[in-house]
């Protein structure tokens, strides 16, 4: 009785996963619409989470080579993509998976980005009315002694000492946003605290370059590199959220579950974070330290930010059919497994390995 009653409550779904199958098998993917590929994904799972409960129960061998069948042939279809080379995944990562996974992730990564805003504002603001205040928002190592302009302070060494510079900078770029993405350990803490200081250090030394006579040449000496460099700060910062939003606000699914989802995200992001910072150090290193006038070095700021712009914002929308129904339907797989419970999930994957 329990048998049948497992049967009938799932045989509609293993129906339509059939059905869609047939259609692959037919047609090709081409044939399935953005709708059916996700819930294709879906149905795969399903089926799988259902493999594992009827494993595990005992049921009647005909039920279990059919669901053993039914699974691996969507897997076939779920994963085509999977054995693509190293080259082709990276690829697919750059151009897909990361700048989707910053649009999905658009809250935290906003909330980073108003932290900075505001503190460097409120930064600006403070030590224009009085420099002292400098010492009372920023560590006494980070305040400068000005005696010339950013550009003249930054990169004044020899030019063919560029690339050795440009490793310096990326090294340390990529020290402090692995820090804020390190802090949702710290139930996102720690990342605050980094974003903020960040703003602070921006606006305090924007105000004290402008007091000095140099404000136009700091914020065109920043411009070329700035723009990448601290979009990828308020990324790591936003990865850093999601791991502490793990912890804090897990949802209906269980705690374990909302940390590992989140932190497959956020490894996503600031993979994608590391190649941004590759870039901004590299121009940093060999673009911004030539004698460009403020102007030019203003429009390749501008020139980074409509490219950045249009990298994330656009970035994967057209992928093909297969990519949708492979893994980056993150967002409703996660959710599905929660429902399942990640064991069975994981046990009937493993089958299929």
């Amino acid at each position: 009785m329990r048998e049948r009653r497992f049967v009938a409550a799932r045989q509609a779904r293993w129906d339509r996963l059939e059905h869609l199958l047939t259609q692959l098998d037919r047609r090709g993917l081409a044939a399935l619409t953005r709708e059916d590929t996700e819930e294709l994904a879906l149905g795969y799972r399903a089926a799988t989470s259902d493999l594992a409960i009827a494993q595990g129960r005992g049921y009647d061998a005909t039920i279990l080579g059919y669901l053993n069948r039914l699974a691996a042939r969507a897997h076939a279809y779920v994963y085509a993509g999977t054995s693509a080379s190293g080259w082709s995944r990276l690829v697919h990562f750059v151009t897909v998976t990361f700048p989707r996974e910053v649009r999905r992730s658009w809250a935290p990564i906003l909330v980073c980005t108003l932290i900075t805003v505001i503190s460097a504002i409120i930064a600006y603001q403070s030590v224009a009315a009085d420099p002292a205040n400098a010492y009372a928002l920023l560590s006494a190592q980070e305040i400068p002694h000005i005696t010339k302009s950013l550009h003249d302070s930054n990169f004044g060494f020899d030019r063919n000492l560029a690339p050795a510079a440009s490793s310096f900078i990326i090294t340390h770029n990529i020290s402090v946003t692995a820090t804020a993405f390190a802090g949702g350990a710290t139930l996102g803490i720690l990342t605050l605290w980094i974003i903020l200081e960040n703003g602070l250090v921006l606006g305090g030394l924007g105000a004290l370059f402008a007091q000095a006579g140099f404000g136009r040449d700091f914020w065109a000496t920043i411009s070329p590199h700035g723009v990448i460099e601290l979009s990828a700060i308020q990324i790591a910062g936003g990865a850093g959220l999601l791991i502490a939003a793990g912890v804090i606000a897990p949802g209906r699914a269980r705690r374990i579950d909302a940390i590992v989802g989140n932190a497959r995200r956020a490894g996503n992001l600031i993979l994608g974070v590391a190649g941004m910072l590759v870039v901004a150090g590299s121009i940093e290193g060999f673009i911004s330290p030539q004698r460009l006038s403020e102007n030019v070095r203003f429009g390749i700021g501008a020139v980074t930010a409509c490219g950045l712009i249009a990298y994330l914002g656009f970035a994967g929308r057209g992928a093909p059919l297969q990519e949708r129904a492979g893994l980056d339907l993150d967002v409703r797989v996660e959710e599905r497994d929660a429902q399942l419970g990640r064991r069975d999930v994981d046990h009937a994957n493993s089958a299929f390995a």
